[in-house]
């Protein structure tokens, strides 16, 4: 919170600071996107106080929410309407289910999309009859199913990990942690994309995102974290690591789901904030960086 008001405090001054050199449409960019973070954080915040399955819903109808917002960016046909009907009100909800049973469902959740759901929505289709861009069709629910509900589901089951010399009902803290390290790395490269950007990687995805937004950003993520290890099972340097490696690959997402977008022809995923698009273009990091967050936490904690 105190990051978030001294970042909101900071963006008043650029706003009504005479003489800067700053383009105004990125300034308001800025403001609009500490918008949608004070919204994130204190649903979240929300959902702590009231306890962990809290958590799990919250997550859950926020995957919902974003594949929702997937599937509407390209039309479907009548035949993949049975086959959505599963995804949205079977597996979705069933793999959060899985997930707030707790780690001893690990090795349901962790295969119950990229397995089984897979096969489901092929099957289905092709029971349809409609043979017309069936790869295409069955790709894209496939996509965002694994993107928007499975990745998304790692960040809840953070809650149940167990951990070497960390209490578990401690594992709130964890959680936040991560999300915060997400959603900072995000803000700080595109700080640094205003202010220091010359060098884009990717022209015709996103002209916006630089080496030096993506270097400058990772690296002050990491400092971040290193001064938040407290509050995780981490010690100061493994915590900067994991920052390092969650804001690496949370860049690596929105690259991927700017890619979407461009293909679809679209700007934004929704109208989550006025201006500022949808919910997953909010999450599109979050989504990309839990899995890889929860595996390496289990794994080597």
């Amino acid at each position: 919170m105190a990051l978030l008001a001294i970042a909101s405090g900071v963006g008043q001054l650029i706003k009504h600071r005479g003489g800067t050199n700053l383009n105004p449409a990125a300034v308001k960019a800025f403001a609009l996107r500490l918008r949608s973070y004070w919204l994130m954080c204190a649903v979240l915040a929300g959902s702590f106080l009231i306890g962990d399955v809290a958590t799990v819903v919250m997550f859950g109808l926020i995957s919902f929410w974003a594949l929702r917002e997937f599937i509407t960016l390209t039309p479907t046909r009548p035949a993949d309407h049975r086959a959505l009907f599963w995804v949205f009100f079977l597996f979705t909800p069933l793999q959060f289910v899985l997930v707030g049973m707790g780690e001893e469902q690990y090795n349901l959740y962790t295969v119950l999309i990229p397995v089984y759901a897979f096969l489901f929505v092929m099957a289905r289709v092709a029971l349809a009859g409609d043979y017309k861009r069936f790869l295409e069709r069955t790709a894209k629910i496939q996509s965002g199913l694994m993107v928007c509900v499975y990745c998304l589901s790692h960040a809840p089951a953070l809650l149940d990990l167990h951990l070497q010399h960390y209490n578990q009902s401690q594992n709130a803290r964890l959680l936040f942690f991560f999300v915060l390290i997400v959603q900072m790395a995000d803000a700080l490269e595109y700080l640094f994309e205003r202010l220091l950007g010359e060098h884009v990687i990717v022209p015709a995805i996103n002209p916006n995102k630089t080496w030096e937004g993506f270097i400058g950003g990772a690296l002050a993520t990491s400092l971040l974290g290193s001064l938040l290890w407290w509050a995780t099972p981490f010690n100061p340097w493994q915590a900067a690591l994991m920052s390092l490696l969650t804001a690496a690959v949370g860049y690596l997402g929105g690259l991927t789901m700017s890619a979407i977008k461009r293909d679809r022809g679209v700007k934004d995923y929704g109208t989550l904030v006025t201006g500022h698009g949808g919910i997953l273009d909010r999450l599109d990091s979050l989504c990309f960086a839990a899995p890889v967050f929860f595996h390496v936490t289990r794994f080597f904690f």
